[in-house]
């Protein structure tokens, strides 16, 4: 199990610059060999008059690291986003591949994470890992992928790959609290604790390494369903997070984590596919709806960016006011 699958071509677009130009009589009399303050004016302006035409040449603005798009750029950078085939996972990686990023998504599952590398592919750069990040085996399929596919530097690493169970109290299995805990939390630690080279290789003290972990709003606030090792696991990852922020901060890597809500991914679409449910459910949210691809793929996007290159050890809470208004 593992090796980097390239799925088509992944390819990059960069935007091209088209010059145009805009007839119009130039007003007055213009003597050959004299220029007037006007005429000067607009050759800095890179205006050029020539026979009576008024040309206008396009140039076409390059975003630097101190420009608006510059700050939230991740173009070039390489990120590995766990659980990446579908739901949160699949939102972030098309968010990333889509900003220019070079993307490797990693599922336990070759069929899914092949055909998302495939769909992803056709617009940028990426490729799909079969690896599962709950095993020693997964881990060090990854840790090998990044070093084939990257040259052993990774920029962004997203643990997002997870589990999770219900069942009623005086029902639930012992391996309901083993198969989330391995996945959610020793995963989360045993997999970025084994990419730390490949971080540290990445990481300047300008632009650090990151290492963004998902956890939830089940790990903020009390659910009302059933799963009562996943909202253990998610607030154990929210410690780590912040325990890794402060262990990794001088080696410049940021550890910050995403808490989202209500997404509609298929984890929870059994519950979000009941009228009565989701009625339920959506008075519960301020903002009175679910959260949308782009929601979760902005906030990783600003992690990973210039933009989030000051912020460590923050827990952000993505959940439409969930946490942040009751």
């Amino acid at each position: 199990m593992g090796g980097v699958r390239r799925c088509g071509r992944g390819r990059h677009t960069a935007a091209e610059a088209a010059g145009g130009g805009t007839r119009g009589h130039s007003g007055g009399r213009h003597e050959r060999g004299r220029s007037t303050r006007h005429d000067h004016v607009e050759r800095r302006a890179g205006v050029r008059r020539t026979a009576g035409i008024r040309r206008v040449r396009l140039v076409a603005a390059v975003p630097t690291e101190d420009s608006a798009a510059g700050y939230f750029s991740v173009g070039g950078k390489t990120a590995l986003v766990t659980g990446g085939s579908r739901g949160i996972g699949y939102m972030i990686a098309s968010g990333l591949v889509d900003a220019g990023a070079r993307v490797l998504v990693s599922s336990r599952k070759p069929d899914a994470v092949e055909a998302a590398a495939n769909e992803l592919a056709r617009r940028g750069d990426c490729r799909a890992v079969v690896a599962d990040v709950a095993t020693g085996e997964g881990r060090h399929a990854l840790s090998d992928a990044v070093q084939q596919y990257a040259g052993g530097a990774l920029d962004v690493l997203v643990n997002n790959a997870g589990a999770t169970w219900g069942a009623p109290i005086d029902e639930f299995p012992e391996h309901g609290w083993d198969k989330v805990l391995d996945t959610n939390v020793k995963g989360v630690f045993q997999l970025t604790v084994a990419l730390l080279p490949a971080l540290r290789a990445a990481a300047t003290s300008a632009d650090p390494a990151r290492v963004i972990n998902i956890g939830s709003t089940a790990g903020l606030v009390v659910p009302e369903l059933d799963n009562y090792s996943y909202s253990a696991s998610k607030a154990a990852v929210h410690m780590l997070t912040r325990h890794l922020a402060r262990h990794l901060a001088a080696e410049a890597v940021t550890v910050n984590a995403v808490a989202p809500g209500w997404f509609e991914t298929p984890m929870s679409r059994h519950l979000l596919d009941d009228p009565e449910h989701r009625a339920r459910l959506l008075e519960q949210i301020p903002l009175a709806r679910t959260g949308e691809p782009g929601d979760i793929a902005g906030i990783v996007q600003f992690l990973a960016s210039r933009a989030g290159s000051y912020l460590t050890g923050t827990v952000i809470p993505l959940d439409g006011g969930v946490s942040g208004c009751s």
